[in-house]
């Protein structure tokens, strides 16, 4: 069947670099779920049209899943993002085991059925006006969408970049960061152009998106393929044999079972400084634009007057002013995924994340004196950086997997470790908000409500640094039989026992593609295909980012 695995290993000839656009035809199709909340406001008015319908109060949850008489309200479609996180989190580890059996095409096609269908459920569910059929379309199968795809990828490019562990998992996950900036303004477009006098336009956008993702995703995973076995590049084992594992990395041990990895302390150390440094940095990103407006309310039109006394008029200033806020972060976010991931390959992970956590805590603890004084472009300018360290976490934890339980089955165990994002899709913007809420409740001003709460983060922060300090090398298993231990202190390569000499590809390999695949022609045109969506997106944060500073 065209989807196994053994259909997808790479013939002579093939160019390791096809991998990464492929793998970002995914990543920036499953990272719209970062945009979703370009569509909370029109949906709060999918009855009503020009504004919303509210509904009777004391109707219970189960009416309002269900009713067709009026508008839902932000709080509930909110849960969509609580969906989206839990369930990509749960998939990746339940499904990381699957993905290793089955190979990255297979996998990539569930995703796109599950990502692109869920989208035509939840389709289905604005035209009907059923709020369970968006929950259960985007939100749970969707959700399993986006933990396969997002899984996807990562084992693949780690074994066909085992000298740069750290750049090859950051070109795949930074898409996942530039998916919402490719996808929020090209949603905003789309729901212009089909809003009318009976509808805002939201159904219409999502089965356009789900028709272009399913494209590009289906394109991604038939272009996926596999290192043989035994395969590493060229002369990089000679290099390892001489030299020591990358600086600061602790040794890198014969690839590990999934089970053999969660039983390690290791394993939950790591799981511990995922968590923590997410919940921190999605906690930024949920409130980044009221943060802004509410801390320097008139400031941020050149006039001294608290949020609380801006009239009309003003708000909306200084909404746009947010809004601009956070499309800069996002951008961040992305450039911060490959600049630290692929700075990792240098310093190493243990040093890598040292210098987030440290780095990290101090920029919080410095905001609230930052916006005391003030100073706007400081104050942007500290929370960019905190975003790029945020990314940075996410891309560079496979490879730090991989250097600790090598590379054979780290896409089971990045996906087992998926489920600390869950954990912090919650943790984070609960701490935050209600944290902010009970500040404000008791009497302390909209300006400075952010500032113990920055100081909560901050120790969030100081607790991963302390996990990621506790991290040590995993003691090497016992081989298994017929294998030779490893490949100059990595492990062994993807699949069977390494082979120092000329490998030959399988007839099935050799049929599923040409023998050139890696052409120049071929290789420039596939990165085009995503490099030119991504460069509209980054064209159009900056456009928006430019009312905060213009």
């Amino acid at each position: 069947m065209i989807l196994d695995k053994h259909r997808t290993i790479a013939g002579p000839g093939f160019n390791r670099w096809l991998v990464p656009p492929a793998a970002l035809c995914i990543h920036l199709c499953i990272g719209m779920a970062y945009g979703f909340s370009v569509f909370w406001l029109p949906l709060t008015r999918a009855v009503g049209i020009t504004s919303p319908v509210v509904c009777p109060a004391g109707m219970g949850l189960l009416e309002k899943l269900t009713t067709t008489t009026c508008d839902w309200d932000k709080p509930l479609l909110g849960w969509m993002y609580t969906l989206f996180f839990v369930f990509l989190g749960s998939s990746a580890a339940v499904f990381g085991t699957w993905l290793e059996k089955a190979g990255p095409r297979k996998v990539g096609v569930v995703a796109a059925c599950c990502w692109c269908g869920g989208l035509v459920i939840s389709a289905a569910g604005v035209y009907l006006h059923q709020l369970w059929l968006l929950w259960l379309g985007s939100g749970v199968i969707g959700g399993i969408g986006l933990g396969l795809g997002y899984i996807s990828p990562v084992s693949t490019l780690i074994k066909w970049f085992p000298d740069r562990r750290g750049m090859a998992s950051g070109m795949a996950i930074m898409g996942f960061g530039g998916g919402a900036m490719i996808g929020s303004p090209l949603a905003d477009r789309l729901m212009k152009y089909f809003a009318g006098p009976e509808s805002v336009g939201v159904w219409q956008t999502f089965l356009v998106l789900a028709a272009i993702y399913f494209v590009f995703m289906m394109l991604g995973s038939f272009a996926y393929r596999v290192p043989p076995d035994g395969w590493a590049p060229s002369g990089w084992r000679e290099k390892q044999s001489a030299k020591p594992t990358v600086a600061g990395s602790p040794p890198a041990c014969e690839s590990m079972t999934v089970g053999q990895a969660c039983r390690t302390r290791q394993f939950w150390l790591l799981w511990l400084v995922l968590c923590l440094n997410v919940s921190a940095g999605i906690g930024v990103i949920g409130m980044a634009s009221p943060m802004l407006q509410e801390v320097f309310g008139g400031r941020l039109l050149g006039e001294d007057i608290p949020f609380e006394q801006l009239d009309a008029a003003q708000l909306g200033r200084v909404a746009a002013m947010g809004a601009g806020f956070t499309g800069l972060l996002s951008l961040f976010n992305i450039l911060g995924r490959f600049f630290w991931s692929t700075l990792s390959d240098t310093l190493g992970r243990k040093t890598t994340y040292c210098l987030f956590f440290l780095l990290g805590a101090a920029l919080y603890a410095a905001v609230p004196g930052v916006g005391r004084a003030g100073n706007i472009p400081l104050f942007c300018g500290i929370f960019c950086l905190i975003l790029t360290m945020y990314g940075g976490g996410f891309a560079a934890i496979p490879a730090y997997l991989a250097d600790l339980f090598g590379t054979g089955n780290v896409g089971a165990i990045h996906g087992r470790l998926l489920t600390a994002w869950s954990v912090a899709g919650i943790l984070g913007p609960v701490l935050v908000n209600y944290f902010n809420a009970y500040q404000i409740r008791t009497g302390v001003p909209r300006a400075r409500a952010y500032d113990q709460t920055m100081l909560l983060l901050a120790g969030l922060l100081v607790a991963g640094f302390v996990c990621n300090l506790l991290v040590r090398p995993v003691h090497k298993p016992q081989p298994r039989d017929g294998d030779d231990g490893g490949v100059a202190g990595y492990g062994r390569l993807p699949g069977v026992p390494h082979q120092s000499g000329p490998w030959e590809p399988s007839p099935s390999a050799a049929a599923d593609g040409p023998a050139h695949a890696g052409s120049g022609i071929w290789l420039v045109s596939f990165w085009l295909l995503v490099a030119v969506p991504m460069a509209w997106g980054v064209w159009m944060t900056l456009r928006q980012a430019w009312a905060l500073f213009g």
